[in-house]
Parts: structure tokens; sequence; C-alpha cells
């Protein structure tokens, strides 16, 4: 009965790696990821456009993809949703 317990945990394992490979190579979250850095490039850059600051201008990359990546939640459901 143990056997049977933990190869249906392995099965349910794989199917889940294999929903995260393919979120992780799909278009929606690449897409997604460029649009909402963009956004937030746009933004930042207008917030700082008054400042010379090679400091400031190199946060633009870092907080696009973090405020980009951790949005992506709601869009990975949703991606989900429709695969089923």
């Amino acid at each position: 009965m143990d056997l049977e317990k933990e190869i249906e945990q392995i099965k349910q394992r794989n199917k889940k790696v294999e929903l995260d490979k393919k979120w992780e190579t799909c278009w929606t979250r690449r897409i997604c990821i460029c649009v909402l850095t963009y956004i937030v490039v746009i933004i930042y850059s207008y917030l700082v456009r008054n400042y010379d600051n090679i400091l400031l201008s190199s946060l633009v990359p870092v907080i696009g993809f973090t405020l980009s990546t951790a949005s992506l939640k709601v869009v990975r459901k949703i991606w989900e949703k429709r695969g089923k």
C-alpha cells in the first residue's frame, strides 16, 4: 500500500514539475515580463528624469524585473486555468 502511495505522490510531483517547466518557457510569461518591465521603466524614468545619477538609473532593470515577476502569480493562475 505504501508503494502505491509513493508512486502516486511521484506522479503528482511530476505533473507539477511539467507545469512549472511549461510556464517558465511559455510566451505568455515572456511577454508579460517585457510589458510590465517597460511600464516600470517609463514610470521610473519619469520620476527620476531630473537626476543624472548612474546609481538611480541602474535600479531600473532590477525594479522592473522584480515587480513583473512578483505580479506574474495572477497571470500564471489565469494561464493554468486556460490550459486545462
